[in-house]
């Protein structure tokens, strides 16, 4: 017998093997029918699976949160054999969920086309109402490879030899069509629902080799309700106005090109705004005690070795080596922490030297895939607002609640009050003594607690030097991103032989407290230009306005203009073509320019100026005095304002 615990804490015995339907059924037929899948001791598993163990067991719905990678699983496997009954010969290769959807990669001759979803799409419905259950089959290794073989589906014969041999090799079938996946699965393909939709076409390498076969994949995304579908095609539509990559090129930003993969060309404008964004959190950590260092950007691989991040991650970071003959390889710095412990180490350090608190804007490069690449959001070469406070161990809880209400405050300062706080403790690949990461996470969830913000448990996403708190945004339009973070170690100082003397003279391992804020300056600088959709507020903006003129009578005003609010601190333009005020007009709104100070002969004959704002039609006439005076007091950067205002 198997002793079930109910989630309203009732326990029943059931005969060993029996499956989760069958428990479903006992209870009640309506929620067996309404039943998809099933989680015992928290581990979503096939309604059909026979439990031997005694467990919690909880019955999943359709709406249940848990059911939504169902659903998109399911859903792939939908789409797999709408392809193939459609196009017969056509080879599946995986399908994977992934964040908001799913994808689906076939091998044929001739690449899918966005003129071919609507077709899959019907065909998707009509699997979907027939509604054949899912059963699940365990082959041997030589029955799925001879089955697969003779199909003509030489990728799952090579997925085959793949599965570890401790692992069961599972077989869904779907009616006649079935296909090799580890699971689980709801009841049936009806239980897919219609709130479904292909969105997209890509090419994608086998197991992401350039060296082998060319995919065609198939994306798509699917939701428990019409309503949520909706909601998040809209998002994507309104995601697709605001992508930084177009948004940076019509406000002259940034570019990339091949011969830099993964690496920023800042234009001027562009520039300005990350030297604005650099600046902030500068005037921010000088008030919060942080003193800026500088680390050297090539050291010996011997460094990355004692810290762990060879081990750890040697495929992400770039090696080099000047001759053959020399024995020593460098690395490229992926992380700032080492070097900031080299400086902490560099002269005698006392217990009343800490907290010591060193920041650094580190530019650091990593390996990431070329097909992983996409503009500001995901490159090789980027900038830290990087910090690591040394600290005594007591000090902590203090330190970590400092650096969470700091990371707060500065994200309200740039319009995103909606954060959501992760707390990620120990991963399965770590360094240290359990002992070490018990005090590390008491300590670091302790500063939570004492913070009074709501938070969720990230199970084993800890570094694998120490746990750590993860901050996620929730833009305009609802996306989340993860950006900053608070990590304690009580690993590396001590690797790297650091140490300070405490009130009794002995040596003590300092803890080090790892700090980012914005995280990377380049992905951050993105989600703000997709925050804003470009329209940043006046004292972000790179181009905070634009003098144009109406007519050449005016060209010397406006340069008077320019030049007084340039000396008010105000970043200014010019604009004197010989072009229409409107076509002046469109063209600078489309580079969101937040401000057109807009003169004729009238305005130069008055000494006045036309103000008209990004994203209005309304033109207001004032005095040069009046419009500057309002221009700068509200180009002042928040932080700036409440120091004027506590003053």
């Amino acid at each position: 017998m198997v002793a079930l615990t109910f989630p309203d804490g009732a326990r029943r015995e059931f005969p060993d093997g029996t499956t989760g339907l069958e428990v479903a059924k006992s209870i009640s037929p309506s929620l067996a029918k309404r039943t998809v899948a099933m989680a015992l001791d928290g581990q979503v598993v096939d309604l059909g699976d026979e439990i031997k163990r005694d467990a919690k067991i909880e019955f999943l719905n359709r709406e249940d949160p848990r059911a939504l990678e169902l659903i998109r699983h399911d859903a792939a496997h939908v789409l797999a054999e709408a392809v193939q009954s459609l196009w017969p010969g056509t080879q599946v290769t995986i399908g994977p969920v992934i964040e908001n959807g799913f994808y689906y990669d076939f091998f044929r001759n001739q690449p899918f086309t966005p003129e071919d979803l609507p077709a899959i799409e019907q065909k998707m419905r009509e699997i979907i109402a027939r509604d054949k259950p899912f059963t699940k089959e365990v082959w041997s290794r030589d029955q799925a490879k001879r089955a697969f073989r003779e199909m003509g589906e030489q990728f799952k014969v090579e997925l085959v030899d793949a599965i570890p041999p401790d692992q069961d090799l599972k077989i869904y079938r779907q009616g006649d069509w079935f296909d090799l996946c580890r699971g689980p699965h709801m009841t049936s393909t009806g239980k897919v629902g219609n709130a479904f939709k292909l969105t997209k076409v890509a090419g994608a390498y086998w197991r992401g080799d350039s060296n082998r076969e060319m995919l065609s994949r198939i994306y798509g995304t699917a939701f428990a309700k019409q309503e949520e579908l909706d909601a998040y095609l809209k998002q994507i539509e309104e995601a697709e106005k605001r992508d930084h990559r177009k948004l940076g090129r019509e406000m002259d930003l940034f570019h990339f090109q091949e011969e830099a993969p993964g690496s920023v060309f800042w234009h001027p404008r562009g520039w300005t705004l990350f030297q604005g964004l650099e600046q902030y959190i500068r005037r921010r950590q000088t008030a919060a005690g942080y003193v800026e260092v500088n680390s050297p950007q090539l050291m010996d691989s011997q460094l990355w070795v004692q810290t762990g991040h060879m081990q750890a991650f040697r495929d992400m970071m770039f090696l080099t080596q000047k001759r053959e003959d020399d024995d020593r390889i460098f690395a490229i710095k992926p992380m700032n922490c080492p070097g900031h412990v080299q400086i902490f180490k560099n002269g005698l350090k006392s217990y009343r030297d800490l907290p010591l608190k060193l920041a650094e804007f580190g530019k650091v490069h990593r390996f990431e895939p070329s097909g992983a690449l996409h503009g500001l959001m995901r490159v090789r070469a980027f900038t830290q607002d990087d910090a690591h406070a040394f600290i005594t161990e007591g000090q902590i809880g203090e330190e970590a609640l400092k650096m969470n209400d700091l990371i707060l405050s500065i994200y309200e300062d740039f319009g995103f009050s909606d954060v959501r706080i992760k707390f990620s403790d120990r991963p399965e690949k770590r360094i240290g003594d359990e002992a070490v990461w018990d005090r590390a996470e008491a300590a670091l969830m302790q500063a939570l607690n004492a913070s009074g913000r709501p938070w969720t448990l990230n199970k084993g996403e800890g570094a694998f030097y120490g746990p750590k708190l993860e901050y996620v945004l929730r833009d305009a339009i609802g996306r989340d991103w993860q950006c900053g973070t608070v990590q304690v170690d009580l690993n590396m100082p001590g690797r790297l032989g650091a140490f300070y003397i405490d009130e009794h003279s002995n040596k003590v391992t300092p803890v080090m407290l790892h700090r980012a804020m914005f995280g990377s300056l380049e992905r951050f600088t993105g989600i703000l230009i997709e925050h804003y959709a470009g329209h940043f507020p006046l004292w972000l903006a790179p181009v905070q306005a634009v003098v144009a003129t109406i007519t050449s009578d005016a060209d010397d005003y406006a340069r008077e203009l320019q030049a007084v609010a340039q000396r008010h601190g105000l970043r200014v333009e010019l604009d004197l073509r010989n072009e229409k005020i409107n076509y002046k007009v469109r063209e600078h709104s489309l580079a969101k320019i937040p401000v057109l100070l807009v003169v004729g002969k009238k305005e130069a004959a008055e000494r006045s100026v036309s103000i008209r704002r990004l994203g209005s039609e309304k033109q207001t006439s004032m005095s040069v005095d009046a419009a500057l005076t309002g221009l700068v007091d509200e180009a002042v950067p928040p932080d700036v304002r409440r120091l004027k205002q506590a003053a």
